[in-house]
């Protein structure tokens, strides 16, 4: 959102100094104000000050009564009509639209289809996030299911009238709840204010400066910017600072929904990585580590196996992230240790293709290596994938046990018919859930 408040700033800082942007967008805007700073139309940026003034150091105790942004709006106005010079809003389009009903041929309708599916995806995404930053200045969790119905109904209703498809407004939503809209009858009264202005009020609003309204709109983009973040965000972790900046930059110069997706992409990314890096950490630990508790009695049996079994307790669920190294990290963990290899998978709810996958890998490498493989704790949908993908070739059904004591006890009892002094008892808990 810290993007949609450097935008807004961005469009109206030219508007401030008396100039209009040539062009639409932020680019033109941006590359406009050197020009206003140099020329400036001081009748326009003396009501923009006043603006600003006001509000921003309006006293909270008259906000109550009258606004700041309304206070703003009618005393610069009226200063405008003493002292002229100022660009306005001029002539506003009266009157009400008529009633058309649509026509559609056989060469236009896949055309109005395309595009209204597409502005349904766009509106619908737009009102949500509007949606998200209200719960978050409000502490309210609002409805989506009412908010899309509600939006869809409007636009159709308008379109019969030939408005154009809207969706809910950020900068106007800020602007309520900064003013101290708390409950739907705010929006019902922005919309009836609307429709006076178009039916009777526009003469009044015509004489309204840019400046103005540049200098309300400046303070609704610095209460939407996260100022609070963008102070310590360089104390948070690196990847965070980064993915931060790029959102906001692809906000600013290209588009909301690019940095939406590009956003979310790239976060689910960063947080596969994290998650694998945590299980791949977590299997290159050792029993001493204390990452995972072991019974008495466990203790005992990897006493008797005298350094001859390597196990490995997965944590929660496999990702494929992790797939990748899993089995090099199995193999890198248990070369030379021991003839017995337990794979526990007693908190591992699902597993993935990539996983299963894995899994066949470790088993096919311990059987190379003519170490005996015990699995302990995997439940019915694991074992379902890993034998509907073929992944338990190198797996037996004496290979499998409900409980990890009765694994490590198979293993004791392999070891003791097959002596072996080689090895080591190494313990590598995987995988936070991912």
């Amino acid at each position: 959102m810290s993007g949609i408040g450097c935008i807004i700033i961005a469009l109206q800082f030219s508007r401030m100094f008396g100039h209009e942007p040539e062009g639409g967008g932020t680019i033109p805007a941006l590359t406009a104000i050197p020009g206003a700073v140099m020329d400036p139309n001081l009748v326009a940026l003396g009501i923009a000050v006043v603006t600003l003034l006001i509000v921003f150091k309006w006293p909270k105790t008259w906000g109550k009564i009258v606004p700041p942004p309304l206070a703003a709006l009618v005393i610069a106005t009226l200063i405008s009509l003493v002292v002229p010079g100022a660009p306005i809003l001029g002539d506003i389009p009266t009157g009400l639209p008529s009633f058309l009903m649509p026509s559609f041929s056989q060469d236009t309708l896949l055309i109005v289809m395309e595009a209204a599916i597409i502005l349904a995806l766009l509106g619908s995404i737009d009102s949500l996030l509007t949606s998200l930053v209200a719960d978050n200045m409000t502490r309210t969790k609002h409805n989506s299911n009412r908010e899309l119905v509600g939006q869809g109904l409007g636009n159709m209703a308008a379109g019969f009238f030939g408005g154009i498809p809207g969706a809910g407004a950020t900068m106007r939503t800020v602007v309520n709840i900064r003013t101290g809209g708390q409950t739907k009858i705010s929006g019902i009264v922005h919309s009836l204010l609307l429709l006076a202005i178009v039916v009777i009020l526009a003469p009044l609003a015509s004489q309204i400066p840019h400046a103005v309204l540049a200098g309300i709109l400046v303070k609704v983009g610095y209460d939407i910017i996260d100022v609070s973040y963008l102070k310590n965000a360089h104390r948070g972790p690196r990847w965070d600072l980064a993915l931060m900046v790029l959102v906001l930059v692809l906000t600013v110069f290209v588009d909301l929904i690019t940095a939406v997706v590009a956003g979310v992409v790239m976060g689910a990314l960063a947080f596969v990585k994290q998650m694998a890096d945590a299980q791949l950490l977590r299997m290159g630990g050792s029993r001493e580590d204390g990452q995972v508790e072991y019974s008495d009695e466990e203790e005992a049996l990897f006493a008797r196996a005298h350094n001859r079994i390597t196990m490995f307790d997965f944590g929660g669920p496999l990702s494929f992230g992790a797939a990748a190294d899993l089995g090099h990290q199995v193999r890198e963990n248990s070369r030379g240790r021991g003839q017995a290899l337990i794979l526990d998978f007693s908190s591992v709810p699902f597993v993935d293709v990539s996983a299963a996958r894995a899994v066949e890998t470790i088993g096919c490498d311990a059987d190379s290596a003519g170490k005996k493989v015990f699995i302990s704790g995997m439940n019915d949908s694991v074992k379902a994938v890993l034998t509907g993908l073929s992944a338990d070739c190198c797996l037996t059904d004496e290979n499998y046990y409900s409980k990890r004591i009765d694994a490590i006890k198979a293993a004791v009892a392999y070891i003791e018919g097959s002596p072996n002094e080689g090895g080591s008892v190494e313990i590598g808990a995987s995988t936070q859930p991912s």
